[in-house]
């Protein structure tokens, strides 16, 4: 398979636990550039969905420089469900975020998994593993010591 087709079908999301955007891009760039980069042909109604859902209106055309670190992270979580991907990859999404940012970021995890696509998230707060999650696993020292549902755990 050629990274095109890959890209093509647009699978797999990213949320680093580190924003990987552009600080001296705006909001409105960043989504541009990552559509453009995973092959979205509706660019702009892309883009307008992330904004929507994520209610990122008031500072998406400011530099990302001027971004809080709520405002970095709630990009970044933007950025990996641009396209609607089948299987999302979230690293930490909620750190750094104040209760109404966090509580908009978990809505739009909950509707991913109502629509039947798959979550994988790491998280140290066992609160967001308990809203957002029907199985977990935990790690010590880089091993699986457990998996399980938040009752069996």
């Amino acid at each position: 398979m050629k990274m095109k087709d890959f890209l093509k079908d647009n699978i797999i999301g990213y949320c680093p636990q580190f924003d990987a955007v552009d600080e001296y891009l705006s909001g409105r760039e960043a989504l541009y550039i990552y559509a453009k980069l995973i092959g979205i042909t509706e660019i702009e109604q892309a883009i307008l969905s992330a904004i929507t859902r994520f209610k990122l209106q008031s500072f998406i055309n400011l530099p990302i420089i001027k971004y809080s670190g709520g405002m970095k992270r709630v990009l970044s979580v933007a950025v990996s469900m641009l396209g609607d991907p089948q299987v999302i990859l979230l690293d930490e999404p909620t750190n750094a975020m104040d209760p109404e940012m966090r509580r908009r970021v978990w809505d739009n995890i909950l509707k991913l998994i109502k629509e039947e696509r798959s979550v994988l998230l790491t998280s140290h707060s066992m609160a967001e593993c308990d809203a957002l999650c029907s199985r977990l696993a935990i790690m010590v020292s880089g091993q699986l010591v457990c998996i399980g549902t938040t009752q069996h755990l």
